[in-house]
C-alpha cells in the first residue's frame, strides 16, 4: 500500500496546482469582479513570498526529519481551511486583500506538501535507486494527474447539480473534506525512516548537474503554465465551444495519466533524456496546431489535447525523477533542493499569469463576451505561439544535457 498512498497524497496536492490556475482567473474576474491584470499581479507578488518560503520549507524538512508526519498533516490542514475560504469569497472592496490572504495560505500549504512529497522520494521509494525512484515518480504523477482531472471538472459537476456560485463554494468544501480524508489515510507513509543526504550547497547543485535541471524545469514549466491559465478562455472565447472545456480537460489529463506508464517503461529502456526528446515534439506540434484551428473545430482540438496530454505525462514523470536521481547519486539533501524546484515551478505559473492576463486585458479581451478580432488574435498568440517558442527553448536545453545511463 506504500505507492498507492503516495498517489493519494499527490492527488490531494494536485488540486492546488494547475487546477487552481485554471479556475482562479475566471472565478476572481466573474465571481469577485477583480480585473485580469490585478489577478496576474497578485500571483506574481505571492511568488516573492515563495522565493524565501519554499527553500525555507525544504531546509526545515531536512532539519527535522522526524517531523515528517507533522509537516504532512500541516499541509493537508492548510488546504482544508484554505479551499473553502477561497471559494466562499464574495465581491466587494475587501475581496482583493481577502483573496491575497487566502492564496498565501493555500500556496504555503501546497508548497509544504509538495516539497515534502518530492524531497522524500528516496525515503518513500522501496529502494533509493534509479529504478525505484522512476517507479515511485510514476505512481506519484498518476495520482497528481488524477487530482488535476477531479479538480478541473468538479466545479462544473457541482454547478450542473444545482450548486450556487457556478459550483465554486461546493467545490471548496469538497476539497476541504478531501484534504482531511487524505491526511488520515496517508499517515503510515510518513513513518518510514528518512533517507538523508549531505547539506545542500550551490557548488553541490552545480557539480551534480542539478542546476541544469532546475533551469530546464523553469523553462519547461512556462508553456503548460500559459496554456493552463488561458485554457478556459481559449476553448470558450477563441474556439467558441461553450460547455466543452470540462470534457476537453478530462481528455487532456486522462491522456497524460495513461501515458505515464508508457513513458516510464521507455525511460527504463532508452534513458530519460531520449524519452524527453521523443515527447517534447508532441507538445510543439500541439501548440502549432492549436494556433491554426478554426472556431468550432472540436475534433481538431480534441486531437491536440490527446497529443499534448501524452507529452505532459513525460514531463511530469521524467524530469522530477531525473532530479531525484541526480541528488541521490550526489548524496545531497533532497528536500531543500526540491524547495528550490517547487519555487521554479510556481514561478513559471505566476510568470505566465503576469505576462498573459494583463496583455489580454489591454487588447480589450473580456471573458464570456463578444470580443474583437484584435483581442482574439492576442489570445491566439498567447495560447499557441508563445508556448511553442518556449517549448523549443526547453527542447534545446534537453539536447544540451549529458546522456543519462539507462535505468535498466
Amino acid at each position: 500500500m506504500l505507492y498507492p498512498r503516495v498517489s493519494l497524497y499527490a492527488l490531494m496536492l494536485a488540486a492546488a496546482g494547475i487546477p487552481l490556475y485554471i479556475h482562479l482567473p475566471r472565478f476572481a474576474s466573474v465571481n469577485l469582479g477583480i480585473s485580469l491584470g490585478m489577478i496576474g499581479t497578485i500571483l506574481v507578488v505571492i511568488r516573492l513570498i515563495d522565493l524565501v518560503q519554499d527553500p525555507m520549507f525544504g531546509w526545515a524538512i531536512d532539519r527535522w526529519p522526524r517531523a515528517q508526519a507533522t509537516f504532512a498533516v500541516s499541509a493537508a490542514v492548510g488546504l482544508a481551511i484554505g479551499f473553502p475560504l477561497l471559494f466562499a469569497l464574495e465581491p466587494g472592496q475587501a475581496a482583493t486583500p481577502k483573496l491575497v490572504a487566502v492564496l498565501v495560505l493555500l500556496f504555503s500549504a501546497y508548497s509544504l506538501g509538495m516539497i515534502l512529497l518530492y524531497g522524500r522520494s528516496a525515503t518513500l521509494a522501496k529502494q533509493p535507486d534509479a529504478d525505484e525512484l522512476m517507479t515511485l515518480a510514476a505512481f506519484r504523477e498518476v495520482g497528481m494527474l488524477a487530482g488535476v482531472v477531479i479538480a478541473a471538472i468538479a466545479p462544473g459537476v457541482f454547478f450542473a447539480m444545482g450548486a450556487s456560485g457556478r459550483g465554486y463554494p461546493a467545490f471548496g468544501l469538497f476539497l476541504g473534506v478531501l484534504s482531511i480524508g487524505v491526511a488520515i489515510a496517508t499517515r503510515p507513509i510518513w513513518r518510514r525512516p528518512p533517507v538523508l543526504g549531505d547539506t545542500l550547497s550551490l557548488s553541490g547543485l552545480t557539480n551534480s548537474g542539478a542546476t541544469r535541471l532546475l533551469i530546464l524545469a523553469l523553462v519547461n514549466s512556462l508553456p503548460v503554465a500559459i496554456t493552463s491559465t488561458l485554457f478556459l478562455f481559449f476553448v470558450e472565447d477563441r474556439l467558441l465551444l461553450p460547455g466543452k472545456a470540462g470534457p476537453l480537460l478530462i481528455l487532456f489529463f486522462l491522456c497524460a495519466g495513461l501515458s505515464v506508464p508508457l513513458w516510464t517503461r521507455l525511460s527504463h529502456r532508452v534513458g530519460p533524456k531520449q524519452t524527453l526528446l521523443i515527447a517534447m515534439p508532441l507538445s510543439i506540434l500541439g501548440f502549432v496546431g492549436a494556433g491554426f484551428l478554426a472556431p468550432g473545430n472540436l475534433a481538431g482540438f480534441a486531437a491536440i489535447c490527446v497529443a499534448s496530454g501524452a507529452a505532459l505525462g513525460a514531463d511530469m514523470v521524467v524530469l522530477p525523477a531525473m532530479f531525484s536521481v541526480v541528488l541521490t547519486k550526489a548524496g545531497l539533501s533532497a528536500s531543500t533542493a526540491f524547495g528550490i524546484w517547487s519555487f521554479a515551478g510556481k514561478l513559471g505559473l505566476a510568470l505566465a499569469a503576469f505576462a498573459t492576463l494583463p496583455m489580454l486585458e489591454q487588447s480589450g479581451f473580456t471573458p464570456g463576451d463578444v470580443n474583437s478580432a484584435e483581442a482574439l488574435t492576442t489570445l491566439n498568440i498567447a495560447y499557441a505561439i508563445v508556448p511553442c517558442i518556449l517549448k523549443i527553448c526547453a527542447l534545446a536545453l534537453v539536447l544540451a544535457l549529458p546522456t543519462e545511463e539507462r535505468t535498466r
